[in-house]
């Protein structure tokens, strides 16, 4: 049940605008430890903009968003994020098992797990280890997103935040997904995704937000 001691994340009267366009209006949200939300909405509505926000990605024009750990707040969270695939430069240099391991960059540690050992665990989950060392430029769009899923599991993160996770990726993998987010779930890692195919991860979920500009429960 939410409660001030389980709330991770508050937005608060958040404003996003560019020019003259308001992409984000008035949203206020609660997230709560092991939440799963599930994201729809049109296209341009916003979603990927409340994503990026709250990752602290971009800065929200007005409001704020608290960060919370046993009821305090706190400075961040510790987060994985799936970006969507259009957002990565694949022509940059970087081979498969760097994509992977650059999600322990930092203070993106694993809790107790030697990072090689991680970074092998993660590879084979993602079904990608014999692509390991093939620069991302190779690899197809499936491909891809697993890498980038690989990176964002990698260090056990407290929250996934997940953008159309489902594009390019093939029916099997797919498959494969909702295992694993299924297992993180039961595991108490909140989870927010948006998807334009909802159906798969509809059983997960236990919130479902529709975002078009304004923020509403569906």
């Amino acid at each position: 049940m939410p409660s001030l001691d389980n709330k991770i994340i508050a937005v608060e009267d958040l404003w996003l605008s560019y020019a003259d366009k308001n992409v984000l209006e008035d949203i206020n949200l609660d997230i709560f430890k092991g939440d799963f939300l599930l994201v729809t909405g049109p296209n341009g509505g916003g979603k990927t903009s409340l994503l990026r926000t709250i990752l602290g990605l971009q800065k929200p024009t007005k409001g704020e968003i608290l960060f919370f750990e046993n009821g305090r707040t706190v400075s961040s969270l510790d987060i994985g994020y799936l970006p969507q695939k259009n957002s990565i430069d694949s022509r940059f240099p970087i081979t498969v098992k760097e994509v992977v391991a650059s999600g322990l960059i930092g203070e993106n540690r694993t809790k107790g797990i030697s990072d090689n050992s991680r970074i092998e665990e993660m590879l084979d989950l993602m079904g990608i280890s014999a692509l390991r060392n093939k620069p991302i430029g190779v690899l197809s769009g499936g491909q891809l997103q697993r890498a980038l899923f690989g990176r964002a599991l990698i260090s056990c993160p407290d929250m996934l935040i997940l953008d159309e996770p489902v594009s390019y990726i093939d029916r099997q993998f797919g498959e494969r997904m909702f295992e694993i987010l299924r297992e993180q779930s039961s595991r108490g890692t909140t989870i927010m995704m948006v998807s334009h195919d909802t159906a798969p991860f509809i059983t997960l979920s236990n919130r479902n937000l529709y975002i078009d500009h304004t923020l509403g429960d569906r």
